[in-house]
């Protein structure tokens, strides 16, 4: 079974030409390898949560997101002995949280405790499914810029160790497709609230992932992925969400400073590279065509 990855979307910068960029740039790679560390280790304590509230059952669903947390605190031992090997920090990721952001976007008044175990599992499958999707993605693209990088003992050290991690990250997104194929075979009530968790929690996925985009548009971006999310709601509970989280996308202060200090740090380091490759990168995240389909959105709902 293949793994599908999240899509890309107009003006936004692929994995891969993100990755590039992160292996040319040591301090860039060293904080990427850091989240990467803090997502395998944070992965860890929402899997043991989700196994206490189940409670033991489905058996075999407990067995294999134990399995699931065994796999991923290696992960982060793995990352943990790269980063020290290399002299680098472990500490807490500076910058704005993918892991918060997305949890954020749960926003647990408007998805209540769910009524019963198999909604409960199906909204827990779904989650892991995107998010691990993601990771996916990152971690291929960044083998590839790796091989594609000089030689060095540092870089071929960092892409063994992705290289080692990458076939279980692959696997736990097949077995959340296999699970979340068995949990939809129940009934047609059932395989509905498959397809609307797995449309729901895309979509916060997406909108968690540019949470941190710096590109010009980016809350714009964010802004349609949260109308996605509204759509998998009951209409009297849309409007409350995005009242609540569009000032909060548009008016973002930790996102304007972030830009700040990648600015700052680009000009620091670069003046030339920032003129000619910082600004055009950063101003091509946003065109004409992006507000108007937002606005036909809105229109439409």
């Amino acid at each position: 079974m293949t793994v599908s990855y999240p899509r890309k979307f107009r003006n936004t910068l692929s994995a891969r030409d993100i990755m590039k960029r992160v292996v040319k740039e040591r301090e860039l790679q060293i904080m990427t390898l850091n989240r990467y560390r803090y997502s395998e280790q944070r992965s860890c304590k929402d899997l043991t949560e989700l196994i206490e509230r189940l409670n033991g059952e489905p058996k075999e669903l407990i067995r294999d997101i134990s399995n699931h947390i065994v796999e991923e605190s290696r992960h982060a031992l793995w990352l943990t002995d790269l980063l020290i090997d290399l002299g680098e920090d472990i500490g807490q990721p500076t910058g704005i949280s993918y892991i918060d952001a997305f949890e954020k976007l749960l926003d647990q008044e408007a998805y209540p405790t769910e009524a019963n175990k198999d909604d409960t599992i199906i909204a827990a499958l779904a989650a892991i499914n995107a998010t691990e999707k993601r990771g996916c993605e990152l971690f291929a693209a960044h083998i590839e810029a790796l091989k594609e990088a000089p030689q060095t003992e540092e870089n071929i050290k960092i892409r063994e160790t992705i290289e080692r991690i990458f076939p279980e990250e692959a696997g736990h997104v097949r077995w959340g497709n296999r699970w979340l194929s068995k949990m939809a075979q129940k009934s047609p009530e059932t395989r509905e609230k498959v397809q609307l968790a797995k449309r729901r929690y895309f979509a916060i996925e997406q909108a968690a992932y540019e949470s941190s985009d710096i590109m010009m548009g980016a809350e714009f971006r964010r802004i349609e992925h949260l109308m996605e999310i509204s759509e998998t709601m009951p209409l009297w509970e849309r409007t409350q969400y995005l009242m609540k989280h569009i000032p909060e996308t548009v008016f973002n202060p930790e996102l304007q400073l972030f830009r700040i200090e990648m600015a700052q740090k680009a000009w620091q380091k670069d003046p030339k590279m920032f003129v000619e490759q910082f600004l055009p990168m950063f101003f091509n995240g946003l065109n004409q065509s992006d507000l108007e389909r937002i606005k036909e959105k809105n229109r439409n709902n």
